[in-house]
């Protein structure tokens, strides 16, 4: 009797009830975020952290300790929630950086919280019921009565000191830890969390002037055609590119259940250059981190979206290339233009006009705009009076029905789905894709009607994923695993098509490596724009076939690049990375060099020391 006694005083303690309830979470986080998680690993690695919290509270409050206990108890329950919904969304640890995006993610939640699973409210359990017992249980009042004093025990400073020392153990040696999952897992997420706070970014610029052309083209391998292939092919035509939100290549030709899901994608693919190996370049300002990189050939920032973080920049970019080659320049998007800094993105970019939410109105919505009908539909006559106008032009069309969560209202369907995807997340975002392409089919009828097509190059692509791993269920796994008759992996997710159709361009499917960094030089070739004055990391895929090299940012750790081949991805360094095949390749043609991983990390950093270094806009 007396042990029991002495268990129910020591467990209603708040030191130790509160670390209790703290592991609980902690096991609930990792779980979800963490593959492989070994039992006494979130043990190990998330109690320092909270013990060292809750022995300044011992050590320093006294009327108020139970209160305090709770607003920590909530702080830390919110960064374990945070990290839960932030890794099933994006695919990375949540960090204080988020906060610069509060807005876009707010914007977003609804996507965000379609990823939720009713158990993770598991994790704020205790608070509700804390709070109604605080407020009607006399027990529960006493209880908060019987600690209010300070703890006057010696254990306390004793324990928060190996607590710190045990945070430093899991900090220090995980510092230099390439992949951001794997830091995390290593140091705790909390631990992590505290240690992105406290991190300085003292990475130094390169030199401006070492940063050349010849440089960037000995880093990619990749040295100048003398003779270049279909070279001004599509010279004095318009150009349009159309972005497609949310499009992955595994949709092109896909038929289920002998249903054609995307007929108007697969027929402009037969009768254009169609790259089926073409990759995303993008990272946490997705669509708009496409715009730029397509835009301008330089890869998006070590953190947080480029149109945060370059958008003041007077950026060498697309629209100035071809305003020098007499070119008219405008850009259509149905959100608001001040959604991911937009507005600032283009004046940045140089775009001559652009047409948002103010131009397209509302009066048939989805999601966050006018639906793609209505983009086209008001986009159509701009273009075919700028056509009509007979100055060039140069159109930036970015559609975005097709939008997490994919779910669209009926009277957009336009498919009817087998039973087995009804009310699955893949099933949606089939059907939102189908629909996607039936109003871009209608856009390109359109075009051809009013004589715009035939006076085009047409570049059309998909702007990021759209089926992250880490948001699908197991029947959603299996759904994946029935179109592609493999498991779905990180190379599938961060596949997109490209297809541009136009001049003299011939239909072939294009097999090399691509990614959307590569546009700009791609499009510069076949418009006979001169590029000798412009820096650009990505290259012309139409005349370096052979080799690329594709660093790759956000979705995937820092460190992972794309070759011919295999996409790699890096440990704690290079050498406990894992390679994995592209979807044309297979395990056995896998192949990545440390060699290969320096000049992809040394590309990146030549690339954020280039826009850091050019002069603010006007």
């Amino acid at each position: 009797m007396l042990s029991t006694s002495r268990f129910r005083l020591t467990i209603t303690k708040p030191f130790i009830f509160f670390s209790v309830i703290m592991i609980l979470k902690s096991y609930l986080a990792w779980v979800v975020i963490f593959d492989d998680v070994m039992p006494w690993k979130p043990l190990m690695t998330e109690i320092p952290f909270i013990w060292l919290v809750f022995s300044l509270i011992e050590m320093f409050a006294s009327k108020r300790k139970l209160t305090i206990y709770m607003c920590v108890n909530l702080l830390l329950t919110a960064i374990f929630f945070a990290a839960i919904m932030y890794y099933k969304y994006y695919g990375v640890i949540v960090t204080y950086h988020a906060l610069e995006q509060v807005n876009q993610v707010t914007a977003v939640s609804n996507s965000v919280f379609s990823l939720m699973d009713p158990y993770y409210l598991l994790i704020f359990t205790d608070i509700i019921v804390l709070f109604v017992l605080l407020w009607r249980s006399d027990r529960v009042k006493k209880w908060k009565i019987r600690h209010t004093k300070k703890e006057k025990r010696k254990f306390v400073p004793i324990v928060f000191i190996l607590s710190l020392m045990l945070c430093l153990f899991q900090i220090m040696p995980n510092r230099a830890s390439m992949n951001e999952i794997v830091k995390a897992q290593e140091m705790g997420i909390l631990n992590y969390e505290a240690y992105t706070i406290f991190q300085k970014e003292n990475t130094e610029l390169a030199d401006a002037d070492m940063i050349t052309q010849n440089k960037i083209n000995e880093l990619k391998q990749t040295p100048p055609p003398t003779e270049p292939l279909l070279q001004g092919a599509a010279k004095g035509k318009n150009l349009i590119i159309i972005q497609m939100e949310s499009y992955q290549n595994f949709l092109m030709n896909l038929s289920i259940d002998g249903k054609e899901i995307t007929p108007n994608m697969n027929k402009l693919a037969q009768e254009s250059l169609y790259f089926p190996n073409f990759f995303q370049n993008v990272g946490q300002g997705n669509t708009s981190d496409a715009e730029f990189v397509v835009n301008t050939s330089f890869y998006i920032p070590p953190r947080g979206a480029a149109t945060q973080h370059y958008a003041d920049r007077e950026l060498p970019s697309l629209p100035r290339l071809l305003g020098n080659e007499g070119y008219e320049s405008a850009t259509f998007h149905t959100n608001v233009v001040e959604f991911w800094n937009r507005a600032e993105l283009y004046k940045a970019l140089g775009f001559g006009r652009y047409y948002d939410k103010s131009f397209f109105g509302e009066d048939d919505k989805l999601f966050f705009g006018a639906s793609d009908d209505a983009l086209y539909a008001r986009t159509a006559p701009v273009l075919k009076e700028m056509n009509d106008s007979g100055t060039p032009f140069y159109a930036q069309v970015i559609s975005m029905s097709a939008h997490h969560p994919y779910t669209i209202p009926e009277d957009k369907y336009r498919m009817t789905l087998p039973e087995r995807y009804e009310g699955t997340f893949v099933g949606d975002y089939i059907r939102s894709q189908n629909y996607a392409d039936d109003a871009l089919g209608k856009f390109i009828d359109q075009l051809k009607q009013d004589g715009v097509w035939d006076n085009s190059l047409v570049v059309v692509y998909g702007d990021h994923l759209g089926l992250p791993i880490y948001s699908l269920d197991n029947k959603d796994k299996e759904l994946m695993h029935e179109i592609y008759g493999r498991d779905y992996n990180s190379a599938d997710m961060i596949n997109i098509p490209l297809m541009i159709h136009g001049g003299d361009v011939q239909p072939e499917v294009m097999e090399q490596v691509g990614g959307q960094i590569d546009l700009l030089p791609t499009i510069a070739n076949l418009l006979g724009a001169p590029l000798d004055q412009q820096l650009h990391f990505g290259q012309d895929l139409i005349n370096h076939k052979d080799n690329n090299l594709l660093p790759e940012r956000y979705y995937l750790p820092s460190g992972t690049f794309i070759n011919q081949s295999t996409l790699y991805i890096p440990g704690i360094g290079y050498e406990d990375g894992t390679k994995h095949p592209l979807p044309h390749s297979d395990e056995q043609s896998t192949q990545a060099s440390q060699a290969e991983f320096e000049r992809a990390l040394q590309l990146l950093h030549l690339s954020d020391s280039y826009i850091r270094q050019l002069p603010l806009h006007q």
